[in-house]
């Protein structure tokens, strides 16, 4: 069956009233956006879907949003503002740091190509930062039960952020139309793809094994 859930923004309060364990360690951080994306499935689901998320091709990505992207970092390099004295450890201490101990004990997966690092994975939260010259963000998956979802549950992305003083604000401020009218629509129709195909998958080899 295929999801036709919707990829559109939603109010804050759907991210700030849940009790997700990433508000322990963001008290000093802003939210900056939440999604739904475009993905169902079961309540044993979300890690896959985690996985499904963290690999792939990029090139399966919309072109513009693969030269947005390109665009972006060329200028980092450009401008300096991914240079590692900004980054995690540097300019900023990780989060990783500020994790309770049993969260400690739920490893993320990593992707070698992506620029944030993974704080942790549950059976229903993923939550992975990044830092640089102009901001320190968190990117937060979390698996919310959905009485309007096939099997129960549908998948939601926020994105919590601290900006490094004006030049941070301001390059928030810039962005934020890039994001909402290219980035994030490319990028969950991308996902919701991916995680259609991967449960496509299994169901055909449920159904070879039960044959």
């Amino acid at each position: 069956m295929t999801t036709h859930a919707p990829t559109r923004p939603l109010p804050s309060g759907v991210y700030s009233s849940r009790p997700w364990r990433i508000h322990e360690i963001t008290h000093d951080f802003e939210l900056e956006d939440v999604w739904a994306l475009p993905v169902q499935g079961g309540a044993d689901d979300f890690p896959r879907f985690v996985e499904v998320m963290m690999t792939g091709d990029d090139h399966d990505f919309p072109a513009a949003y693969r030269f947005l992207f390109a665009a972006r970092w060329a200028l980092g390099r450009m401008l300096g503002t991914d240079k590692d004295e900004y980054g995690l450890g540097r300019r900023v201490t990780p989060l990783l740091d500020r994790l309770p101990d049993d969260l400690r004990d739920h490893p993320a997966p990593e992707r070698d190509t992506s620029p944030f690092h993974a704080l942790y994975l549950t059976d229903r939260e993923y939550a992975a930062e990044i830092a640089n010259r102009t901001v320190h963000g968190v990117l937060h998956l979390g698996w919310v039960e959905d009485a309007e979802a096939p099997d129960g549950y549908s998948a939601q992305l926020s994105v919590l952020v601290r900006p490094n003083g004006l030049v941070g604000a301001a390059y928030l401020a810039f962005i934020k139309p890039f994001r909402y009218l290219v980035v994030y629509p490319a990028l969950l129709r991308t996902v919701g793809r991916r995680w259609e195909t991967a449960r496509g998958v299994a169901r055909c080899d449920v159904s070879s094994w039960s044959r």
